[in-house]
């Protein structure tokens, strides 16, 4: 499937920041986060911030290798533990990215650590890198959390994408043991339009991970065998058991089939 337009991005990180905003008014920053259990909240926020803001500078720059943390203006955030300060941290990041990434174009060339040298690849990361830690906040302070199914959608297949690079490029130990005889892991989204194609094959061969999605030039899965497991549920669900932000136990996605082929990816698929 296609990627979402490069000014969808270029909307979706601000207004992922926005929401992660909301999900922090009122909260205690002095919380651990449970998904991401070395980080207080306050910590995640900073995470989050200084990636946006890393970005942000390599793509206003134009860089051709790697500008390091410690060159990134406003890296670590406001000194302090002022709740206000934070806030107005992230709306100025926010302010900075969308100026910034409306000026440049999708296939500005921009370093990257993958195999896309672009200010497109840029957008795109960092839309689900937010995403997915405002999902990390909302679930510490117990917050609702929910997707537009078309953002969940491209950010699994990103995922896929990446756990692919990661064991055939980068060759990541564990990630390479994502290999199998041929079984398939197939995910469902429950709540979207069937335009959508939120209905993925993901199959372990003795080479490694492979997928098609629903719609893709390689064909319809409409007529394929269930697989033998079968992840489904709300697409924002799918998407975080699928990233492990939620247990496969709180109810919320429903599994069917070989359950241990589906907890081998969630114990293997990783960044590296």
């Amino acid at each position: 499937m296609s990627t979402l337009p490069y000014e969808r991005y270029c909307a979706e990180v601000p207004g992922q920041l926005e929401g992660l905003r909301a999900v922090l008014r009122g909260a205690d920053l002095s919380v651990t986060v449970p998904t991401c259990p070395d980080w207080t909240l306050d910590q995640l926020v900073r995470h989050v911030g200084g990636a946006v803001r890393t970005v942000e500078l390599h793509v206003r720059t134009r860089a051709t290798a790697h500008i390091p943390d410690a060159d990134v203006p406003g890296f670590t955030g406001p000194e302090g533990d002022d709740p206000a300060a934070l806030d107005a941290w992230l709306a100025d990041t926010a302010a900075m990215f969308a100026e910034t990434a409306g000026a440049a174009g999708a296939d500005t060339p921009v370093w990257s650590w993958a195999g896309q040298a672009t200010a497109g690849f840029w957008a795109r990361r960092m839309t689900h890198e937010v995403a997915i830690h405002r999902a990390d906040a909302a679930i510490a302070v117990g917050a609702p959390y929910a997707l537009a199914p078309e953002v969940g959608a491209d950010a699994l297949d990103e995922w896929l994408e990446i756990v692919h690079y990661v064991q055939h490029v980068l060759r990541a130990e564990q990630a390479r043991g994502l290999v199998g005889d041929g079984r398939v892991l197939r995910l469902r989204a429950t709540d979207t339009d069937p335009g959508l194609g939120a209905d993925w094959a993901v199959t372990l061969g003795p080479d490694g991970v492979a997928w098609r999605r629903a719609g893709d030039a390689a064909g319809d899965l409409a007529g394929d065998a269930a697989g033998d497991v079968v992840l489904r549920g709300p697409m924002t669900e799918v998407l975080l058991a699928f990233y492990r932000r939620r247990g496969l136990a709180e109810g919320r996605v429903e599994v069917d089939g070989d359950r241990g082929l589906l907890e081998f990816w969630l114990e293997r698929a990783s960044f590296g």
